[in-house]
């Protein structure tokens, strides 16, 4: 029994050359080219333009100023590994709570203020913030994304340490541990 030629490109059989009559076609067609010289070659990538300064300069002018050292949910300001560790673990228990669920972004904003003022000067040192996860149908959480730029304010950053995602038994994803800096009480 004669094998059949192999039509569904496994691997380990060499694929055939071109037949004769094709090499014979490409050589047909090739008869009239004639190679470049080196010089007249073109290079492989074209050199690429420079921006005109005007356009550099509008560009620069459009972007916002970044802040100097933001804070991303988890990443700590003034805040030793060890210390963040127990903050992402749970281990820090909170000493306030809250809950913004059901708040428009304004009302939530003002009340994360507000709350962050207060526990800081009673001199709490931990506290969760509850956003809520949001419907993934409509990408997620407005406030679960806002809260943590929120707490990159100036307005509220010097009271904040750093921040990180719950643990699962403190809301998980839906809610933050915030960490304050020690208030300074006169007395």
């Amino acid at each position: 029994m004669a094998k059949k030629p192999d039509q569904g490109g496994r691997r380990g059989r060499a694929t055939p050359g071109p037949t004769a009559d094709e090499s014979r076609l490409f050589e047909d067609a090739m008869r009239d080219v004639e190679p470049l010289d080196a010089d007249d070659r073109a290079p492989r990538t074209p050199p690429r333009a420079k921006p005109p300064r005007e356009a550099v300069a509008a560009r620069r002018a459009a972007t916002p100023a970044k802040p100097v050292r933001a804070l991303k949910a988890g990443e700590p300001l003034d805040l030793d590994r060890r210390t963040m560790d127990r903050l992402r673990r749970g281990q820090i228990r909170p000493e306030g709570r809250l809950d913004l669920h059901g708040m428009t972004r304004d009302r939530a904003h003002a009340a994360l203020h507000d709350f962050i003022a207060t526990s800081h000067a009673a001199g709490k040192r931990c506290v969760i913030v509850i956003t809520g996860r949001g419907r993934a149908s409509f990408g997620g959480g407005v406030l679960r994304a806002e809260t943590p730029r929120w707490l990159n304010l100036d307005s509220i950053r010097p009271m904040v340490l750093g921040f990180a995602e719950a643990h699962p038994k403190d809301g998980g994803a839906g809610a933050l541990y915030v960490l304050l800096r020690r208030s300074a009480r006169l007395g």
